[in-house]
């Protein structure tokens, strides 16, 4: 049965597009969607989705019509998922990241080993950076069951772009609730601060604010690293910087943040401002940030029995995602608290097992 689905739902954006084939990819099941990114000031496909739809569609065996720039409607008839080894080049500084959410869902049911390597934007500021995919979702999504990494070769900031993301994940048979409700105490935080084509001291300076501001919030025990490049070593196509925290804590979550560089912004701030974003997400008391929540609701629906998690902040980003998965999958989700709070939310998934579903929407 088509999955129809009308791009312009919640906030209408490249997320909704990414959901939507993630999952009728893993079903094996085609999907019409149409009004795609029609709340963006750029609507239809733009690069970075584009290149997403077709490295899914090698990935599936899958047919697709309307697969071109800016395209606003797309349909995507997937067939068996193999795996295998990948390379996409984005052409653009455009978000490896958001690439490899496309993806993730899918090669987790694949055949076979899934390799792949993304040229692109590595950090960009409307993305996840790749230390966040990396030491955030990654390892919370291992909790689930999930077996993958992913690597930094190079980095990529606007607009030259020109990183290198690898990835490899491997089959499972199905994914584990995860119960993420009660964090505990903080018992590490951690963080990276990487600065290229600029001067070294630019991380320094950044790992210096944010460990500064975490100190003075209570938070002792701080390993920020710093990451910069000689001139003549350095082999990356443009200036840019930036900084990803995480913080571990006794109960088993992990929360992060991270802040960006730009041209006349002191770096001071954009340590500060990481370190400010993750204190006020500590200070929720719940298990899970507000960047991380709505990533996880595809899989948390897929998982076997009942998951729960606690949220930092419930975005619009997650409302979206929770009402496009109750449409394609027969789950329900319960919340409380609305939009722009933290909040607590629960379902009981599919349980998914490779090849078939337990239960499907009608």
């Amino acid at each position: 049965m088509m999955i129809e689905v009308d791009g312009s739902m919640g906030e209408g954006g490249g997320a909704v597009l990414r959901t939507a084939l993630a999952l009728g990819a893993v079903s094996q099941r085609p999907v019409h969607i149409y009004n795609i990114r029609a709340k963006r000031a750029k609507q239809g496909l733009q690069p970075q989705h584009l290149r997403g739809v077709e490295a899914l569609a090698k990935l599936t065996n899958a047919k697709i019509e309307g697969a071109k720039l800016n395209s606003t409607e797309l349909t995507f008839e997937p067939a068996i998922i193999e795996g295998g080894r990948h390379r996409i080049d984005i052409g653009t500084a455009g978000s490896t990241t958001l690439v490899l959410q496309i993806l993730m869902p899918a090669a987790a049911f694949a055949c076979k080993p899934v390799e792949v390597e993304i040229t692109g934007g590595t950090d960009n500021p409307a993305a996840i950076p790749i230390d966040f995919m990396k030491n955030v979702t990654l390892s919370t999504l291992r909790k689930m069951g999930y077996q993958g990494d992913v690597e930094c070769v190079q980095r990529g900031h606007y607009p030259q772009g020109g990183g290198i993301v690898r990835a490899r994940i491997e089959p499972i048979e199905k994914l584990q609730a995860l119960m993420l409700t009660e964090p505990g105490k903080v018992v590490n935080i951690s963080g990276l601060a990487h600065c290229v084509r600029l001067p070294a001291d630019i991380s320094t300076r950044m790992a210096h604010a944010a460990n500064k501001a975490l100190i003075k919030a209570g938070y002792s025990k701080v390993q920020i690293k710093s990451e910069s490049y000689p001139p003549a070593q350095d082999p990356h196509l443009g200036p840019g910087a930036g900084i990803t925290l995480w913080a571990e804590t006794e109960g088993g979550a992990i929360l992060g943040s991270s802040s960006l560089g730009k041209l006349g912004k002191p770096a001071e701030q954009v340590g500060q401002e990481a370190a400010e974003n993750l204190i006020a997400q500590l200070k929720t008391g719940c298990a899970v940030d507000r960047y991380l929540t709505d990533q996880l609701v595809p899989y948390l629906a897929l998982a076997e029995g009942v998951s729960e998690i606690t949220s930092a902040e419930i975005t619009s980003h997650t409302l979206t995602n929770i009402a496009l998965v109750e449409q394609i999958l027969d789950v329900k989700f319960e919340l409380q608290d609305g939009r722009g709070q933290a909040g607590n939310i629960k379902v009981n998934g599919i349980g998914f097992a490779k090849g078939k579903f337990k239960r499907l929407a009608s």
